[in-house]
């Protein structure tokens, strides 16, 4: 009986002992698992962290460069914007668009050329660029560059998708430039070079039966009016010369200061000599109005040469409405002459 109770003492530490042992490992293994998720769930956080910190980054880089992603679905014409594109047309972040809802926002003229040059992109399989303005929903004018990529599949375009960057400050500057190279500082008229420019442009395109006209106008006493009354009046001459001939000339195709106090107009393509001959007149009538200037009033006129711009090399042009104008002032001044070939053969022999 004793060695039997032996046995059983025995028998139940042996039970016990395994119970205790598999309790342990079981703790254990629920210590390691809950180790293994809270090491995961730090590796997720720090993913986390990471990609917001990215997304930051990539926020602020974006606005410093003044930059937005975009894409559009071409089969349900959604729209996905980043955050800078919203910030571009003054629109809600993460507002839901579709296309139509953002092309009222482009400017007439930059939805024609935006629509003409996608849709020459999507048959082409090929990616644009393109500067267009709009104004935003706030009422504010800017100026964006489009740059676009055709995603396909199937050799079909699927999508559309690239970047936006506001180049409104970009633009005012390079606007400002031309500006500055292409005006003349004092009075506000097209400077020498443009003028020249555009002779040329006529001269390239011109036909003989669409032949635009070149006015040469030069200032009758005005050299007078600057030795006596000092360059601040004869200043103020030239810059009301210059408001007197853009409004006598409203239809030219560049009304321009040339020189000192000589000025040009090109008129665009017609055949009406009564026409031209008639804007002539009226430059030589309202230059002889009397001009007011530093508090003094004078009377100054004008001689206005004309010749014909047509396929003949713009300097050959030029000369010849020069002697037309020297044919003007050896007349009487203040009237107009028409270039003359004969009367041009005379006075340089």
């Amino acid at each position: 009986m004793a060695k039997a109770s032996r046995l059983r003492k025995a028998s139940a530490l042996g039970i016990a002992n395994v119970d205790s042992h598999s309790h342990e490992s079981t703790a254990a293994a629920v210590a390691r698992l809950t180790a293994l998720v809270e090491a995961q769930a730090r590796v997720i956080r720090d993913y986390e962290a990471a990609a917001a910190r990215s997304r930051d980054v990539f926020e602020r880089a974006s606005a410093a460069a003044r930059l937005g992603m975009w894409e559009c679905d071409l089969t349900t014409e959604t729209l996905q914007w980043s955050g800078g594109t919203y910030d571009m047309f003054d629109i809600e972040r993460n507002a839901p668009l579709v296309r139509k809802q953002a092309l009222p926002r482009y400017s007439t003229h930059s939805l024609k050329a935006l629509e003409k040059i996608r849709s020459e992109s999507l048959a082409q399989g090929k990616g644009f660029n393109l500067d267009a303005e709009l104004v935003t929903a706030r009422g504010a004018q800017r100026w964006i560059r489009i740059t676009a990529v055709v995603d396909c599949a199937d050799k079909r375009p699927t999508r559309l998708f690239g970047m936006k960057q506001d180049i409104t400050e970009e633009k005012a500057k390079l606007d400002r430039l031309r500006y500055l190279a292409e005006t003349d500082e004092l009075t506000g008229l097209a400077n020498r070079s443009l003028f020249q420019a555009k002779l040329a442009g006529m001269c390239e395109t011109a036909h003989a039966a669409d032949a635009g006209a070149l006015l040469l106008i030069d200032l009758d006493g005005f050299k007078e009016v600057n030795d006596s009354l000092g360059h601040a009046a004869g200043d103020g001459c030239l810059a009301e010369v210059a408001r007197r001939l853009s409004r006598a000339c409203p239809d030219a195709v560049v009304v321009a200061r040339t020189g000192g106090d000589e000025f040009a107009v090109l008129l665009g393509p017609t055949p009406d000599v009564r026409r031209i001959a008639a804007v002539a007149a009226h430059i030589v009538k309202t230059m002889g109005r009397p001009v007011d200037s530093h508090g003094r009033r004078f009377t100054i006129g004008a001689s206005v040469g004309i010749a014909w711009v047509n396929s003949r090399a713009p300097g050959e042009i030029f000369q010849r409405a020069d002697a037309a104008l020297y044919a003007a002032k050896a007349a009487g001044k203040n009237t107009f002459r028409w270039f003359d070939p004969d009367y041009a053969r005379t006075s340089a022999a």
